[in-house]
């Protein structure tokens, strides 16, 4: 019998957690983030990686990062072995001003977090969320409480059959030089 903590289905979490191939994490919950200037999508997995659900919108919270706490918490409650935040990418590939917003959230939200932060390309899923609402009958003006929610689940689901099909599932945040004051005259 292990002196480790049991997780959820008395397995062992440290195995629950694991590390597999090429740095991403073994089978367990997963969060997905779709991050907007006004609101945050999010998005579960099931304990097994299949399949992705929508879990919340959350009103984003530029001062307080209330929003950034909410996720913190889903991961506690569900016991998520990683989040994956979209990375807005242009059609070109390039990061443009979204990206680098998305990158700072995924950033304030590790600092939050003990388990890892990935970043997946997300092109176009919040027109692919439009479209799949548009399709089963939400209409134009109800999309827009759970856009972001549909979003999330396209990343995540995205991210799920890349890790099934032995390709990457996004790239971990690197970690970056902590900021040093530059002497000067003030």
């Amino acid at each position: 019998m292990s002196d480790r903590p049991a997780g959820p289905g008395g397995e062992d979490t440290a195995a629950r957690a694991a590390p597999a191939r090429g740095g991403e994490t073994a089978t367990g919950v997963l969060l997905g983030v779709d991050v907007g200037e006004a609101r945050v999508g999010l998005a579960a997995s099931d304990a097994v990686g299949l399949l992705a659900h929508p879990v919340a919108t959350l009103a984003r919270d530029h001062a307080r990062g209330s929003d950034l706490d909410e996720i913190a918490e889903e991961v506690s409650t569900r016991g998520a072995v990683g989040v994956v935040v979209g990375l807005p990418r242009t059609l070109s590939g390039q990061e443009g001003l979204a990206a680098r917003r998305a990158r700072d959230y995924a950033d304030s939200l590790q600092r939050r977090l003990e388990v890892p932060v990935r970043l997946y390309d997300e092109r176009l899923t919040t027109v692919d969320a439009h479209r799949n609402l548009h399709r089963s009958g939400v209409r134009s003006r109800d999309q827009r409480v759970v856009v972001d929610q549909a979003a999330a689940v396209l990343i995540l689901q995205a991210v799920l059959d890349a890790r099934r099909a032995g390709r990457p599932a996004g790239v971990p945040l690197r970690a970056r030089k902590p900021r040093t004051r530059r002497s000067g005259p003030t």
